[in-house]
């Protein structure tokens, strides 16, 4: 028999275990979740090649949304919280880099999703401002694409209570406004699939238009 493994290691997989990553993971990935990961990893995938089906598309594609399921269990849970109408929820602070965090929490007809993160070059702090600029304007151009806020130096009104939230010139804060259509059980997966990458996709496009110049 022919075995194939993966296996995934975040440093902050235990945040996401507190908002139910382990839950989710069992539904996704049933009798392919190992009970005990790969040493040195968080979570590991386990798929006998003998057994596959003859279309295995389907399991080709939930195994590559790993990262994307494990990020899951927090969008999932705080939306259920919005739909349900639980406003007293804690917010979830997600450290998902060493020196940038993702925080979610819940009001009556929202979700509101914001990301820090650091630039590493003055320059960065300008195109990132226009990038987000130019991404808000796009907006206009769609009644259903979620509110987006851009602030950098200081936190968002949202997290002036929240005592380990970075101050700095070279830190910026990204907010993504959820209301139902972007958060019900039709769009919910949509929504995750896009919103979990934006600071890759942000700091991908900075340095795309630094290359360029």
């Amino acid at each position: 028999m022919f075995f194939f493994q993966l296996s995934i290691s975040l440093k902050f997989y235990k945040e996401l275990q507190e908002h139910g990553a382990d839950e989710l993971l069992r539904r996704e990935y049933g009798k392919y979740l190992c009970a005990t990961p790969e040493s040195g990893y968080n979570v590991s995938l386990s798929y006998n090649l003998n057994e596959l089906p003859n279309d295995y598309s389907t399991i080709v594609n939930q195994a590559s949304h790993l990262k994307r399921n494990c990020f899951a269990s927090v969008f999932e849970k705080y939306f259920n919280f919005q739909s349900q109408g639980e406003t007293g929820a804690k917010r979830a602070v997600i450290h998902y880099r060493d020196d940038e965090t993702l925080y979610v929490e819940t009001k009556a007809d929202r979700v509101t999703v914001i990301f820090s993160t650091i630039f590493r070059d003055p320059d960065d702090v300008i195109i990132g401002k226009l990038f987000l600029q130019e991404f808000r304007e796009g907006r206009k151009a769609s009644q259903t694409s979620p509110a987006v806020l851009y602030t950098v130096g200081e936190p968002p009104l949202e997290l002036r209570d929240c005592p380990d939230a970075r101050v700095g010139d070279n830190v910026g804060y990204i907010t993504f406004v959820l209301f139902p259509r972007h958060t019900n059980t039709q769009a919910r997966d949509n929504t995750i699939n896009l919103i979990h990458t934006f600071r890759d996709y942000l700091h991908y496009h900075i340095k795309c238009s630094k290359v360029s110049k």
